[in-house]
């Protein structure tokens, strides 16, 4: 073992902190000298104007979070103090020179000045500012508690409205926390001050009492003697104490009202707050003026006072009048910089004229509520539960989706836009729910509302009042609120579009996520085969393109890594990556039943489609007679099995051929899933709905 070494000590600070609260402790046991009694006053009082300065620069209370934990230190070590100096009095009637001259100099040697001094400095701490601070601290914590679900809300709505990340979110989470356990400890730190004030009052006293009995039974002292000695010792330690007491408590009020205050100090505060407004200082300039011609007034100290305080207000209104100059000029030189841009557009209001919003919704003004949570709108909490929902279900990071309002739409249309361009829109009214019939029964007439098209999945719907939901609920009507309705169909358009939301810097983000994990993994995948960003963004849009979620992107890099040195061409790398996940898709694909439900196609029709399909496998050429019987084929066949499974089928055929089948039948049947029966795991029970032939 190394030597210790007292700078080892002081680095920490654990340690050091441990150490002097055993030494407050053992002062109330252990005896102490006079002249450490001094020293230990002397740093008790600046520690106090220490704690008092610090609240004073202090802009806002979680700057000074340890100051509870201050509070209670301070209180236990005046306490020890308290403790030492009554065992000196009362044993030796010496205390220590520093409460000597508190009790001497400072009340004049006049034991009766002191305690009356001393009974004031009580009543001033503990009535007055101990009271006021502890009361503010109690409803400080009572109102940041209530408060606290409005701003964590808050907080989430600026977090999915893009106006802050997640950093800053977690940031401010943690801040909101650690204001409520501020105030909370706040309130409780100040009973430490009550009780010191009580403990105070009680200690004087039995030191007045038992010095008067120490002096008169066991020191033969006179009554004046005693009273002489005792007495001024004691108020002298009453007054060394309840001064730190005093400046600590004017600080924990300090700390506790500060709440409100601006970033720029509490001096500056006072400054702009009390004495910025030149009216107000004229008035009571003259208010003293006034009084110093009252007679018998003193004239001097009115008329020197309302001198000072008209020359504040005068140089006020000079700064006033300077501020208001200083703002023409600066609005007269916006204006020439304005009229000089119109003349020559720069070139970087240009560049920012081009940056594009990957994806958006643009709201009429009478559905701007849905975004308000006062009034009830849970829009945005509903977009931030979709980005999350997006990552569990296709493995992608949406980025930040914009809401705004555009006065150009109808006032209760919407309209989601991907990369600037508007691709779906709908109308919802904000003050009434859709209702769609469920069941296979005809529409109930007794419902009234405003006939609609469900804007996700084209279902007949009516727009009923509130008073009307409870009753379309128990007719068998599905009922959502029009943030709902916005929503899902906002759900619906990132399935259909996730290939082209999906950036090849989100490819970067993702792989830079796996590479947390697997750092020596993705090293391997990327630079000892040759396989590039770009590569792993083509492959993942194939994929999302037929909604196969990529979230277990590792074993699609470790598919790419094994069949890339094969051939690098991205639909033969897609079709490895289904085969590796295979279990993923079959699993989406199951019926209710928990089988796979599939429309086979007839081997003469795929040996066509094979004959059809070039050598490069890029492109399909098929006879169109042929090709408009087989689309009408397939949609009978996909019909029936609707009807007697009531379950939507997929397409299954040989794997050589399923990815041009796929780009035939995509913009006819776009919902239809096509697999190869290699796709499908052996413990999988697939069951023929039905045959396409020709």
């Amino acid at each position: 073992m190394g030597k210790f070494k007292l700078s080892d000590l002081s680095k920490n600070n654990d340690i050091i902190l441990a150490i002097v609260l055993v030494v407050i402790i053992g002062m109330m046991i252990v005896p102490l000298p006079p002249l450490l009694i001094d020293v230990l006053i002397t740093v008790n009082i600046s520690l106090a104007v220490i704690i008092l300065l610090v609240c004073l620069f202090t802009t806002e209370p979680l700057q000074y979070s340890s100051f509870p934990t201050v509070l209670l230190m301070a209180t236990l070590f005046r306490l020890g103090l308290n403790v030492s100096a009554t065992r000196l009095i009362l044993l030796h009637g010496d205390a220590g020179e520093v409460i000597t001259a508190f009790g001497e100099f400072v009340v004049g040697g006049n034991y009766v000045v002191g305690v009356v001094i001393f009974v004031i400095l009580v009543v001033i701490n503990f009535m007055v500012i101990t009271n006021g601070a502890g009361r503010v601290a109690e409803v400080a914590a009572r109102f940041t508690l209530d408060a606290m679900p409005g701003k964590q809300l808050s907080i989430d709505a600026d977090l999915n409205s893009g106006m802050l990340s997640e950093e800053e979110a977690k940031l401010k989470r943690k801040n909101l926390q650690k204001e409520a356990d501020f105030y909370g400890t706040m309130d409780g730190a100040s009973k430490f001050v009550k009780g010191d004030a009580t403990a105070g009052i009680f200690i004087t006293v039995v030191n007045i009492v038992g010095g008067f009995i120490i002096g008169i039974v066991q020191n033969n002292m006179s009554f004046a003697q005693s009273a002489a000695t005792y007495t001024i010792l004691t108020v002298g330690d009453g007054l060394v104490s309840q001064l730190p007491a005093l400046i600590i408590s004017t600080a924990a009020g300090l700390i506790v009202t500060r709440a409100g205050g601006n970033e720029t100090g509490l001096s500056k505060d006072i400054e702009d707050e009390m004495f910025g407004n030149p009216k107000v200082l004229g008035v009571v300039a003259g208010l003293l003026i006034v009084l110093g011609l009252v007679p018998g007034l003193p004239k001097g100290p009115f008329f020197a006072i309302a001198l000072v305080i008209g020359v504040l207000a005068f140089a006020k209104i000079k700064d006033i009048n300077k501020v208001k100059e200083d703002e023409t000029k600066a609005k007269e030189l916006e204006v020439l910089q304005t009229k000089k841009t119109k003349k020559k557009a720069s070139k970087e209001s240009v560049m920012e004229l081009l940056n594009i919003e990957p994806i958006e919704i643009e709201i009429g003004y009478r559905l701007v509520p849905l975004l308000d949570i006062e009034q009830g709108g849970d829009l945005l909490e509903r977009i931030a539960q979709i980005r999350r929902q997006t990552a569990l279900d296709l493995g992608i990071v949406l980025p930040s989706i914009r809401v705004r309002d555009n006065l150009q739409l109808p006032a209760n249309n919407y309209q989601i836009k991907l990369r600037g361009i508007p691709i779906e829109t709908g109308e919802v009214y904000s003050d009434r729910h859709l209702a769609m019939n469920a069941g296979a029964g005809d529409d109930d007439p007794n419902l009234k509302g405003i006939s609609a098209v469900e804007p996700a999945f084209g279902l007949p719907a009516l727009w009923i009042a509130e008073k009307d939901k409870e009753y379309a609920e128990s007719e068998g009507y599905t009922v959502v609120s029009a943030s709902a309705v916005i929503s899902t169909h906002l759900t619906e358009v990132i399935k259909k579009n996730s290939s082209e939301i999906l950036t090849r810097p989100d490819v970067q983000t993702l792989v830079e996520n796996l590479k947390k994990q697997s750092e020596s993994f993705v090293d391997d995948v990327f630079k000892d085969n040759n396989i590039t960003t770009a590569d792993v963004h083509m492959v993942l849009q194939n994929l999302l393109r037929e909604k196969v979620p990529v979230r277990d992107l590792q074993t699609i890099l470790e598919t790419l890594s094994t069949y890339h040195r094969i051939n690098r061409n991205s639909d033969f790398l897609t079709e490895q990556c289904r085969l590796a996940l295979s279990r993923s898709i079959c699993k989406q694909n199951l019926s209710d039943s928990g089988e796979l439900l599939a429309v086979t196609i007839s081997p003469d029709i795929e040996n066509v489609i094979a004959g059809g399909i070039s050598n490069d496998g890029q492109s399909l050429s098929l006879d169109p007679n042929f090709t408009r019987k087989l689309i009408s084929s397939l949609n009978a066949e996909i019909e029936t099995a609707l009807k007697a499974t009531g379950n939507q089928p997929v397409i299954l055929c040989s794997s050589p051929i399923r990815m041009a089948f796929r780009k035939l039948i995509e913009r006819t049947f776009p919902q239809i899933n096509v697999m190869s029966y290699n796709e499908v795991p052996g413990n999988v029970n697939a069951r023929s709905v039905g045959m396409v032939k020709v």
